[in-house]
């Protein structure tokens, strides 16, 4: 049986109200996690509904295809309305939350009757009176906004609820800052109530978070030119990113629920409709709630570390995300650091794309004037949402050619690296049991032989890795210190200056191999190398040796969890060092006195303590298994020397355990035809009044929220069937997606969430389709 896992980096589009239907599809990602929580864990929680009919297209796979799947959304990422869903679906991923609360604020709490400030309502019935002709005018004239945008049956609300924003409070936003805050910490609280505290992600993974922001004010940030050699510009990008790995018991939430609620409400503050965030709105939260925010300072030094710095945190205005980054595929992309890849993995990148067809009416709309609404709602909504994410796609795909031509190195070198292991060694080596000492011998031969075949070559690999050292050390440092990561390219230079003054200005001796100094630096700081060896050791147990009939399946799982506890020995090692408050005071002062600094790193990291540790795992693994698993296994441990100088200076990406080839992948109405043709102009309502539709009526939020499941579950199908490959009938495929679709409308119906009406149309609609 195959064991693969599908994981999922999921990118949230701003879209204003139709982030009620963005909903919808998140929720069917938390979903299948949870059919997949329970495909490999049957004890954990019992499953009903949609997610039971996720569960039996798992099992499907499994008996048809040979395939065991398990289904992983670890990256999360967002802006706007987009980054409120991705901040709640990373909550119920990390700490078994529910995510049916959630549902409630969309449909409820979403429209502007809610949303409102109090003091922005028209208090009495001839509020501003002189102002009620002027919007009746407005809002009744032919080629009106709401006559050009909205559907007929929802005209009278919309425009009952416009002029009563017309007739409100004017030149200050309209919706309420605290209000929205207060939704979203009450939605945070029911979704621990409601969830079964069992994460769905497995113990001890990570998971990232990140959402934009944007720091109106700004804050300054240092450039490098020649002339002059520093200068200062205004920053205005704010990403708030959360990394935590799952606890195994008791759980453990993603963070504070404070943190959470600034970064959703941070994200969304769509300018005009809610006024900028200010830290005091969430310190009146705080007290209004009684809440006890005991990381406040260790978090905003972590997320706005110049405006601590400068003491201007409390004048931080932030406004909404999709004003400079609506598609934070970069997060997304710089969130694949350090995370385990204990079996097969199909990395997948899904961005959420509600309405990709407005592309197409861009030459009509050229031909029309542009006019008040259409330049405001434009400039700040719909002109941001439409830039060409081109540029993040190429990224993507130049990494996953390198990933590929990467591994076709390998794959060409290892026969000649093999062959020179054994010559080296001798055959009879295989044969003897290693141990501590034996294997540090071989380990230390092995690395000579590599410099001295390789030449000149060994020489600019040993600077390439010296420079990717400091730059490591540089980082470590400043944020132990608490500092941002800009000036680790000029703490790496001081920390170089400090080490040719003891005597290390030179890494190779007279015959081109390692100096003493050289060494004793490595073997002291060189994290990186000892991670790369056993991530490559992993990446050949979980891929090139899965399928060798002649390496049982147990032993490649049991030489798995080895090499991962091995792994842990040195993930451990900087958060070590980072809790310590020696090093903390040592950080602050490192530019003034690096010596301090690098001793210290050099004495508490005990990397070569850590080797002992970790090479008396791997022989107890190595004793394990099999003499074929065994031969491949040591013949790959010793030879890395030889592959990490041919490869490292081609990518010099420290620690990246999850090098491969990454797979890009949309939902959209357009992507999503089995239940209706037409795409978003036939399915999505919120759509109308410049996106802003599903905000003036519940039925136009009821409406998209079921799309977005429809049209969720049945992307989510997609990538599960491609991920399992082999040749699944597309009649089995289409039979998982209608049993899926009928199974989230009798949920819908059900809950009593939606209009009966609604939800009988679509059945209706599903069965005459899909039979």
């Amino acid at each position: 049986m195959r064991q693969k896992e599908l994981r999922l980096a999921l990118v949230c589009y701003g879209g204003v109200s139709l982030a009620v239907y963005m909903h919808g599809i998140t929720k069917e990602i938390w979903h299948l996690a949870r059919a997949s929580r329970a495909f490999h864990q049957p004890d954990a929680v019992p499953l009903d509904g949609v997610a039971q009919a996720y569960h039996a297209f798992l099992t499907e796979i499994e008996h048809a295809q040979a395939v065991r799947l398990r289904v992983l959304p670890d990256i999360l990422t967002g802006a706007s309305a987009g980054g409120i869903n991705a901040v709640f679906l990373a909550q119920a991923l990390h700490s078994g939350h529910s995510l049916e609360p959630l549902t409630d604020l969309w449909l409820e709490n979403a429209d502007v009757s809610e949303l409102t400030d109090p003091a922005a309502q028209p208090l009495w019935r001839f509020a501003k009176f002189w102002a009620q002709p002027i919007a009746e005018w407005f809002l009744s004239r032919p080629g009106n906004a709401v006559s050009a945008t909205v559907a007929p049956e929802t005209r009278a609300e919309v425009r009952h609820k416009v002029s009563r924003f017309v007739r409100g409070r004017w030149f200050s936003p309209p919706f309420s800052g605290p209000r929205f805050s207060t939704m979203l910490y009450e939605a945070l609280g029911k979704m621990e109530s409601e969830g079964d505290g069992i994460a769905l992600l497995p113990p001890g993974y990570p998971i990232d978070l990140a959402v934009t922001a944007t720091d109106f004010r700004g804050h300054p940030q240092s450039l490098r030119l020649n002339s002059p050699p520093q200068i200062e510009e205004m920053e205005h990008r704010l990403p708030i990113c959360f990394r935590s790995r799952v606890a195994a018991n008791p759980p453990q939430p993603l963070a504070d629920r404070l943190e959470l609620v600034l970064a959703a409400r941070a994200t969304a503050s769509f300018p005009g409709a809610f006024p900028p965030l200010a830290i005091e709105e969430i310190d009146q939260l705080a007290a209004k709630a009684g809440h006890v925010w005991t990381g406040r300072e260790a978090f905003l030094q972590r997320i706005m570390p110049t405006h601590m710095r400068d003491g201007s945190i409390e004048k931080v205005a932030l406004i909404d995300g999709a004003v400079l980054v609506n598609a934070p595929f970069g997060a997304a992309l710089d969130a694949l650091q350090g995370r385990p890849a204990q079996r097969e993995v199909d990395r997948r990148f899904v961005y959420i794309d509600p309405r990709p067809e407005s592309r197409e009416f861009a030459p009509a709309a050229s031909q029309r004037e542009i006019g008040f609404f259409g330049a405001i709602f434009g400039s700040l909504s719909t002109i941001p949402r439409e830039q060409p994410i081109r540029d993040d796609l190429e990224r993507i795909e130049q990494q996953s050619r390198d990933a590929a031509r990467l591994k076709q190195i390998v794959m060409d070198l290892q026969p000649d690296i093999d062959r020179a292991v054994e010559k080296l060694f001798g055959y009879t080596f295989l044969l003897d049991r290693p141990t501590p000492k034996r294997l540090a011998g071989w380990r230390a031969k092995a690395q000579q032989a590599a410099a001295e075949r390789s030449g000149f070559a060994f020489g600019a690999y040993a600077l390439t890795k010296f420079d990717a050292i400091l730059d490591q050390l540089a980082r470590l440092t400043l944020k132990a210190a608490g500092a941002g990561p800009d000036d680790h390219a000029q703490l790496a230079q001081i920390l170089r200056r400090e080490l040719a003054a003891r005597g290390l200005e030179r890494l190779t001796d007279k015959d081109g191999g390692a100096s003493a100094e050289a060494i004793a630096f490595f073997r002291a700081h060189d994290i990186g190398f000892r991670i790369r060896r056993l991530q490559m050791l992993a990446r050949k147990l979980s891929r090139d040796w899965e399928l060798d009939p002649e390496i049982p399946d147990d032993a490649l799982d049991r030489a798995r969890d080895r090499l991962y506890d091995i792994l842990a020995l040195y993930y451990r090692t900087d958060s070590a060092v980072l809790g310590h408050p020696r090093f903390a005071y040592l950080a602050s002062r490192a530019q003034a006195e690096p010596g301090a600094a690098l001793d210290f790193l050099a004495a508490e990291r005990l990397l070569p303590t850590t080797d002992l540790a970790a090479e008396e795992m791997l022989i107890d693994a190595l004793e394990e298994v099999p003499k074929t698993l065994k031969r491949r296994m040591l013949l790959t441990y010793l030879g890395f020397p030889f592959y990490d100088l041919a490869t490292f200076p081609l990518t010099r990406r420290e620690g990246l355990d999850e090098f491969n080839p990454v797979r890009i992948d949309r939902i959209s109405p357009e992507d999503a035809p089995s239940v209706r043709d037409g795409g978003t102009s036939a399915t999505l309502r919120g759509i109308e009044f410049y996106n802003f539709g599903a905000f003036f009526s519940r039925d136009y939020r009821e409406n998209d929220y079921l799309w977005g499941r429809i049209h969720g579950a049945e992307r989510m199908i997609d990538l599960v069937a491609s991920t399992a490959g082999g040749t699944m009938p597309e009649a089995r495929i289409r039979a998982a997606k209608r049993a899926v679709f009928l199974a989230l409308l009798e949920e819908e119906e059900i809950a009593g969430r939606c209009q009966r009406g609604l939800i009988e149309q679509i059945r209706l609609e599903v069965r005459e389709r899909m039979g």
